[in-house]
């Protein structure tokens, strides 16, 4: 008779961590069939993070023990866990953008010939044999730079097959892919899957969990709350999993009531490359304006154009009837403009300093005693943001990495509320946050939108455009495709618009 156990591939038993006072993993016990997708879930802060991080020997877990492969295994760090099989891709991947393929699949590992000098035909070969493998076709002397980042993805799942990886854990591998590359990724994990290989899948995106995996696990405040094949389950039990409560609505009611046109952009192009070409739009007081397109399309380079960090070639912008005539984003700023960016990481956050800090620096001179800053206001400031985004720390004094990437947008969020702003401009403002948070930003725009602040939200996510917006435009190519009425669209539309200038 077959031991169950034979069906695992990794086993994680009763594995805990604490830091401090505040128990991040408590007695987690998760299973992994060989073969298969699992899908992990949780919202931020639930302790997924922790979880990987002890399962690859970047903590050391207080309690439990990991079993591969029926063997008993402590990794001393990623390299270690790597060396012995198990492999993870991050969402910001870890490479050499200077270097080709061939040598970020060989880094640190290049083979050596009988002279002991680089055995570039062998590692040309290697590469060869291990793509043709995949199904893929390389340029291997193709700088990583130049790559998308769906083909340095895949570049990086080579790599781990490349050690004999049993076991691959994706995190949020989809969060900067298109559609097709979705579906290419999703194309070759099926592969791997037919070729015995394990992989955990960590993502806040429901549709593909349901498409790509075996089973889904979910964890709440460090405990695995839920563990099911995903064709035994529905979205609304993951929801609720998830957040502890059920939800019984996707988005909230959008209820704000826009009203007379106060932001007017007239054919705005700008100088550089990627280029807007005679860009015109009006967005009314309290409205939440929604900007959806394909990646490239120019949604990004239309907020930092009105926000002042991108040149203008023509145009105009106009607020409550005044020209604005921004040159830099202090500018944007001191006229009530707000811009949550894309990459909240890369220029969103002061990732050395703490809640305090990453708070008060748009405002300071709010925070003053005379000449000086006073620490108390800006300390109350940021316990005030604490508490109006329910941001999930220890105190104002936390390191800001110390954050999930979920509490870490709500502090750029209140940031800028610190600010009172009248024009708000968001860029993928939900981006890998989960279904709980999402769900209290969507709340906090429609509350600002009823208090009068214009909105403008770029987001990829096309359910997410369609819940919480009053009207879409649409970007083509540099250019607006068309503007229309959110209760009147569809998603059919929606594409059909973003495809028109292509």
């Amino acid at each position: 008779m077959t031991n169950v156990q034979d069906d695992y591939v990794l086993s994680i038993q009763g594995m805990s961590k604490t830091f401090g006072r505040n128990r991040v993993l408590d007695h987690i016990t998760l299973n992994l069939r060989r073969g298969s997708v699992m899908g992990l879930m949780g919202e931020n802060g639930a302790g997924k993070s922790t979880m990987m991080k002890c399962l690859f020997g970047t903590y050391q877990k207080d309690e439990g023990t990991i079993v591969l492969d029926g063997k008993e295994i402590s990794f001393s760090g990623p390299k270690d866990a790597l060396e012995n099989g198990i492999a993870m891709v991050h969402q910001e991947l870890n490479q050499c953008l200077e270097r080709n393929v061939v040598d970020n699949l060989f880094l640190g590992r290049y083979p050596k010939n009988a002279m002991g000098l680089v055995d570039e035909a062998r590692m040309r070969k290697e590469a060869n044999e291990l793509f043709r493998r995949l199904g893929m076709t390389v340029n291997l002397s193709q700088p990583m730079r130049t790559m998308s980042v769906s083909q340095r993805q895949m570049c990086e799942i080579a790599k781990a097959i490349s050690y004999n990886a049993k076991v691959i854990v994706l995190d949020e591998p989809s969060s900067s892919l298109m559609a097709q590359e979705v579906d290419k990724l999703f194309h070759m994990m099926r592969m791997l899957r037919e070729q015995g290989i394990s992989l955990i899948y960590i993502s806040h995106k429901m549709d593909e969990i349901f498409e790509i995996c075996d089973e889904v696990s979910v964890l709440r405040d460090g405990n695995l709350v839920m563990t099911k094949r995903t064709d035994e389950t529905n979205m609304n039990e993951l929801i609720s999993a998830m957040v502890g409560r059920s939800l019984d609505n996707r988005f909230p009611p959008v209820d704000n009531i826009p009203g007379d046109p106060v932001l007017k952009v007239q054919h705005l192009s700008t100088k550089y490359e990627p280029h807007l070409q005679d860009v015109s739009f009006e967005v009314r007081r309290g409205e939440i304006f929604g900007l959806y397109g394909l990646v490239g399309a120019g949604r990004t380079e239309l907020l930092e154009t009105i926000f002042g960090i991108r040149t203008r070639a023509a145009g105009r912008v106009y607020f409550r009837d005044h020209l604005m005539t921004f040159n830099t984003a202090r500018d944007a700023m001191d006229h009530g403009f707000a811009l949550i960016t894309e990459e909240r990481k890369a220029n969103g956050l002061f990732l050395k300093g703490d809640l305090t800090f990453n708070t008060t620096i748009a405002n300071l001179d709010q925070y003053k005693s005379g000449l000086a800053l006073s620490n108390d206001k800006m300390v109350r400031a940021t316990n005030r943001e604490i508490k109006t985004m329910n941001t999930k720390c220890m105190g104002p004094d936390d390191l800001i990495s110390s954050l999930s990437g979920g509490n870490q947008q709500k502090v750029i969020f209140g940031k800028w509320l610190e600010r009172y702003p009248q024009v708000f401009l968001m860029d993928e403002p939900t981006r890998g946050i989960d279904v709980g948070a999402k769900y209290e930003i969507y709340e906090l725009i429609i509350q600002m939108a009823k208090q009068g602040t214009t909105v403008i939200v770029v987001s990829s996510e096309m359910p997410e455009i369609l819940g919480i917006t009053n009207r879409i435009g649409v970007m083509s190519n540099g250019r607006l495709s068309g503007i229309v009425d959110t209760k009147a669209t569809d998603q059919e539309e929606l594409l059909r618009l973003s495809a028109k200038y292509l």
